[in-house]
């Protein structure tokens, strides 16, 4: 092989690997893209997943009596109802009160509120309420009137009262 041939042999080699090099930066740009999408799809698929057994959940305890200090069917308070239903849904245990429940997680704005938030509201001067964030401006708890619920937040009285929103897991 003569020394001219092995030349344009190497140059064309090399062009041709550095033709295939210059794609690199696009697909891993189109990667990134890609691996977000399929991040949001997934928890998607696992907010839709949860939202059906947080309302599976929520037929089962739907009319349950409130009972202050009340854990059970027979009877249960707010916290309680949120407690059970991190415990059972989420794998993620809450504090017994409201008020130590109002310091898990990270406070987030109204405007950034998700499926399974706590919602928090000061009812009275040293009284709090808390429940869980649904969809569609709504939340389930265990209200002292008529038991378990779903409510909306916007509704005159609990937009009154509204205190925070918590993200705990």
């Amino acid at each position: 092989m003569t020394r001219l041939h092995s030349s344009k042999l190497l140059l064309i080699t090399l062009a041709t690997l550095l033709t295939a090099c210059a794609s690199g930066p696009e697909t891993n740009s189109q990667a990134r893209v890609n691996t977000n999408q399929i991040d949001q799809q997934i928890d998607d698929k696992v907010s839709k997943q949860k939202s059906d057994e947080l309302f599976r959940f929520y037929k089962v305890w739907h009319q349950t009596p409130y009972r202050l200090g009340g854990t059970t069917q027979n009877g249960i308070d707010c916290s309680a109802f949120t407690q059970i239903a991190y415990s059972q849904l989420f794998t993620q245990p809450l504090p017994r009160t409201t008020e130590l429940q109002s310091q898990v997680g990270k406070e987030v704005d109204y405007d950034d509120r998700r499926f399974g938030d706590l919602v928090f509201f000061k009812t009275g001067f040293n009284t709090r309420h808390v429940g869980i964030y649904v969809e569609d401006n709504s939340f389930m708890h265990a209200s002292t009137s008529r038991g378990v619920i779903i409510s909306r937040l916007d509704s005159p009285y609990w937009a009154d009262v509204f205190w925070q929103i918590r993200r705990v897991n």
